[in-house]
């Protein structure tokens, strides 16, 4: 509570035209309290000997606390993406437990992913970051996401024409993007910081007051089963557009035999987390 303070004293001394006051508060029903946006940020982090039931174990308890008080506090409008790790199987613990938010106003971060993508090719072509338009992240925000390249383009024309490297983008494209987050925590002793900041502000900025002309973007959102064969019930990053405060799936886009296969990995990793999630919440019920 006292380097939250701190932050606060950060707030206020940046001198913001719009900011008015902060509550710094480790009660969630005073944090939830009618909010417009929530930023689940953290998340119990993997350390040392533990397994990953045991990760997973702290973050059941973790979001479907925080997701019954954002249920009974926060405005049912309330628009809200998960940070924390592994974020899309702990969106979907939140969703389930916030029965009083729907579904599709819960997500969870891939934009830095994207964004990682998107500048990645625009370095290796010696562009401008904003002429690549059209990259997408499928799937979870895991090392088995799929960065795809398939309908990306840069200046208008296609990317992997403009690359010419079959091998670069199949191979070496998607294991870095892959492998990113690790990468930085390697090289800082620390993960992500700035960059995962912006990417919250591009998601909620572009959920919020609309994509505009971007191609697309990536989200992860409840799959209802209905687009690219993707199963049921999992929070799955896909290709949107943003307009009015929602988003919706962009549906038709050709998929190779390749990018099917990286799709449907990255689906089953995901499916296994949330058999894993199920289990421990019947553990829990069980014990109490």
């Amino acid at each position: 509570m006292t380097a939250l303070g701190g932050v606060v004293m950060e707030l206020e001394d940046l001198n913001m035209p719009l900011y008015t006051g902060a509550v710094a508060t480790s009660d969630p029903d005073k944090a939830f309290k009618d909010v417009d946006y929530a930023i689940f940020l953290g998340a119990f982090p993997r350390k040392d000997g533990m397994e990953r039931k045991d990760v997973m174990s702290k973050n059941v308890g973790i979001f479907n606390a925080q997701g019954r008080s954002l249920s009974a506090n926060a405005k049912p409008t309330v628009k809200c993406v998960v940070v924390g790790n592994p974020a899309n199987t702990n969106a979907a613990i939140l969703s389930r437990a916030a029965p009083n938010i729907p579904p599709a106003n819960i997500s969870a971060l891939t934009r830095l992913d994207h964004n990682r993508a998107s500048s990645m090719v625009a370095i290796k072509l010696g562009v401008s970051c904003a002429d690549v338009d059209g990259v997408i992240i499928w799937g979870n925000h895991s090392g088995t996401q799929y960065p795809d390249l398939s309908h990306a383009a840069v200046a208008g024309k296609p990317a992997a024409e403009t690359i010419d490297d079959d091998d670069w983008v199949k191979g070496t494209f998607v294991s870095t993007v892959q492998k990113r987050g690790a990468a930085v925590i390697a090289a800082r002793k620390l993960s992500s910081a700035a960059s995962a900041a912006n990417a919250v502000c591009d998601h909620m900025h572009d959920w919020v007051l609309g994509s505009g002309s971007k191609k697309f973007i990536s989200m992860a959102v409840l799959s209802d089963g209905a687009h690219y064969d993707v199963p049921a019930g999992i929070f799955y990053s896909f290709p949107v557009k943003c307009h009015a405060g929602e988003w919706s799936i962009i549906d038709g886009l050709a998929i190779s035999d390749f990018s099917r296969q990286m799709m449907q990995t990255t689906a089953e990793e995901l499916q296994l987390e949330i058999k894993m999630a199920d289990e421990l919440l019947a553990e829990a019920a069980k014990a109490s």
